[in-house]
């Protein structure tokens, strides 16, 4: 099974579950494969049926998409793309009916497993589809941002993250690499590693280790606090890839860091 996870975007696909009310960081859109989903906002009174929706930050949500494949997007909120997307909806949610939702899913097929090569194409005309065209050019990736991202990607994960300790790493003061890592991956840099971490871990639970373990490849001190963040940050838990992990595909957008 194919997991391929780098920030600021993560996609899978998989069979959809029940949700209560929660919320989570990262921008979230869910499209059914076949037949629809139902979804209520903290502001509604009762259920919506729709094919897909697009659910933004820290907004209160629970879904019910059993019975039903279901592909996932998840875009870091403070990210070029998330940027892009927040400013595309005009209210917390946005819903997708049938015609929509098969616009959306025109490039993958409608039942079976999704090609892993499919995952990235799909995103980035999914991406665009949504929340228009990107009308900057792509950054230019500072020579010494690319170390750092060398670095960060390393097998195993660097233990010292601190800003200072990045900052060496680099060759650049503290305020210069925030400045110049922004430019260059479209991603602050708090955000991108926390989000790092996070997906070092789905790749670990979903090549069957456990929480324990992933927590401690990815760097959290425990699985306890794997969860909260896990949770804080996608609305599930890790166990969540545990229990499907044969189903998951995943890819992320990154800046090219060889």
């Amino acid at each position: 099974m194919p997991l391929v996870v780098w920030p600021a975007a993560l996609a899978m696909w998989g069979p959809g579950d029940m949700s209560s009310k929660h919320a989570h960081h990262a921008m979230h859109l869910m499209l059914c494969r076949t037949g629809t989903l139902s979804i209520r906002v903290d502001s509604a009174r009762k259920d919506t049926r729709a094919a897909g929706v697009l659910v933004g930050p820290d907004v209160p949500h629970a879904l019910d998409a059993r019975g039903t494949e279901v592909v996932l997007l998840f875009v870091e909120p403070e990210s070029h793309d998330g940027l892009r997307l927040r400013a595309s909806l005009t209210e917390s949610v946005r819903l997708f009916d049938e015609a929509a939702r098969d616009a959306l899913l025109a490039s993958l097929p409608r039942a079976g497993p999704i090609p892993h090569a499919d995952i990235g194409p799909w995103m980035e005309s999914t991406l665009e589809a949504l929340a228009g065209p990107s009308t900057t050019a792509a950054p230019r990736m500072h020579p010494r941002v690319r170390k750092l991202l060398r670095h960060l990607r390393a097998d195993p994960a660097p233990e010292d993250t601190s800003l200072e300790a990045l900052a060496e790493v680099a060759g650049l003061s503290s305020g210069r690499l925030m400045h110049a890592f922004t430019e260059s991956t479209g991603v602050p840099l708090r955000p991108y590693l926390l989000w790092l971490r996070l997906q070092r871990a789905a790749g670990a639970i979903a090549s069957g280790r456990t929480a324990g373990e992933a927590a401690h490849a990815a760097g959290f001190s425990d699985s306890a606090h794997l969860t909260r963040t896990f949770r804080r940050m996608f609305g599930t838990t890790p166990s969540f890839l545990q229990r499907r992990s044969q189903f998951v595909q995943a890819q992320a957008r990154a800046p090219d860091a060889s």
